[in-house]
Formats: structure tokens, C-alpha cells, sequence
């Protein structure tokens, strides 16, 4: 349900993308309140939602390997591998940064929750201007949960599947740590991407990181029931 504050909810939006469209009627049908200061706002969320579709079907197709961090690879040219991440150098433009990791993928190998820090942030530098996004996060540390203070994200309990959303498959009888769960981005209804394991249904999923569990494995992988998204709210004003 969408909520904004002293006007009525339009049924339609003109101007929309397709996934746009798509992601609009999902909040509209939602039983969950979504709340808006005004109009722009919305149709804020909706781009960057659909940034983050857009760029996770890129990252899909890029050459960007999936890796833990002892075999983890960034561009020298831009980034410095410390003992908690990828340290943005100093002489370099975050945006810049940001950008060569989807045109120059080859040169990045990482694991599934970096890859999700790196589609929020890409996704945003997609929707404000670059001159706002290299003073936000001018000093980028990147590795799993290692990000800037600046990148507003928020994990809520339940699941609503509104395109954009990331949600979390556990994997309870993992042998290997990294496989232990996979972050994915919710695409469209019954499609996730996942870094390392690709575009799948839930199911597939669930198959997928079933093969890689321990040795006489006992328990399914599973959704969890909880969602993560960036707040765009805190962002909207940049734009």
C-alpha cells in the first residue's frame, strides 16, 4: 500500500519503465504501508529499484568471479587490498571506482554479500549526481559488511517481494563457510540473481546451494524471512 503524505495515491504514473510499472503495482498491491513525503520520492525508489535490477542482470553477465576474500580480486588501479577489505585510493574518484568494476569485471572477484554493497552502490551513483556521490562516500572500503557509514541500509523481518528487495537463502548444513547462504536480489516474481550462482527461481536456489552442503547432509537450504533495502528516504535528498 502506498501512503504519501497529504495527497492521494495516483493509480497511474506516467512515464514509467516497464520494471518501473512493475515495481510501482507491487508496493501499490502490498499489504505492507509504504510512506512518502511527496510524489518525487516514489518515483526516486522506483529508479533506484529498477537500477538495481538492471545492474544485478549486468553483474550476471559480466566476468566478475565469485571467491572469498584469500583469493578475492579488485583492480589494482583503483582499489588497495587491506586485512578488512578494498581501500579506495586516494588519487581516485569513488565514481570512477564504482563504474570500472562493471566495465572492467574481469579484473574483480569477490563474494555474495560484497556484490550486493557494490549493486547498491552502483545503483545510487546511477540516480544522483557524481559530484554528490564522490563526497558521500570519498573514502570506499569495500568487503561483506565493511561499507560507508554514508549507505543508508536497513533488514527488516518478513517478506513482501517487492522487486529491488534483497533477501538471504541459508544454508544451515554448509561444508565450505562462503557457501553458507547466498544474498540475492529479488528480480521479478520467482526470480533471483545471485553473485556466484546466477538468474534462478526459488527452487533452483534451494537446489543449488543443496550441493553444496556437508557430507551427509540432513537440512535444507531455505528463504529466511527477512528482507534487506537500502532507505531511500536518507537518499533522496541528493537527488
Amino acid at each position: 500500500m502506498i501512503i504519501i503524505e497529504n495527497e492521494s495515491t495516483p493509480k497511474d504514473l506516467p512515464n514509467l519503465t516497464a520494471v518501473e510499472e512493475n515495481i510501482f503495482s507491487t508496493l501499490k498491491e502490498s499489504p505492507t504501508e509504504y510512506r512518502y513525503r511527496n510524489l518525487p520520492e516514489l518515483k526516486y525508489e522506483l529508479k533506484v529499484r529498477e537500477r538495481i535490477i538492471a545492474n544485478a542482470k549486468k553483474m550476471n553477465e559480466s566476468d566478475a568471479t565469485f571467491s572469498a576474500f584469500e583469493h578475492s580480486k579488485f583492480n589494482p588501479t583503483f582499489w588497495t587490498k587491506t586485512p578488512y577489505g578494498y581501500q579506495l585510493k586516494e588519487s581516485k574518484l569513488p565514481s570512477e571506482a564504482i563504474d570500472d568494476i562493471f566495465t572492467n569485471s574481469s579484473a574483480y572477484s569477490f563474494e555474495c554479500v560484497t556484490s550486493i554493497v557494490l549493486l547498491y552502490y552502483k545503483s545510487i551513483l546511477d540516480t544522483i549526481k557524481p559530484s554528490y556521490f564522490n563526497e558521500l562516500y570519498s573514502h570506499l572500503l569495500v568487503w561483506g559488511h565493511n561499507y560507508d557509514d554514508d549507505l543508508p541500509m536497513v533488514t527488516y523481518k518478513g517478506l513482501d517481494y517487492i522487486p529491488g528487495d534483497v533477501y538471504y537463502f541459508f544454508n544451515p548444513d554448509f561444508e565450505d563457510p562462503i557457501w553458507m547462504g547466498e544474498n540475492s536480489v529479488f528480480i521479478k516474481e520467482d526470480q533471483y540473481f545471485g553473485h556466484g550462482v546466477g538468474l534462478m527461481t526459488h527452487d533452483e536456489m534451494i537446489e543449488a546451494l543443496n550441493t553444496l552442503r556437508k557430507k551427509d547432509a540432513t537440512k535444507s537450504a531455505y528463504l529466511l524471512e527477512q528482507v534487506t533495502r537500502l532507505k531511500f528516504s536518507d537518499l533522496y535528498r541528493y537527488t
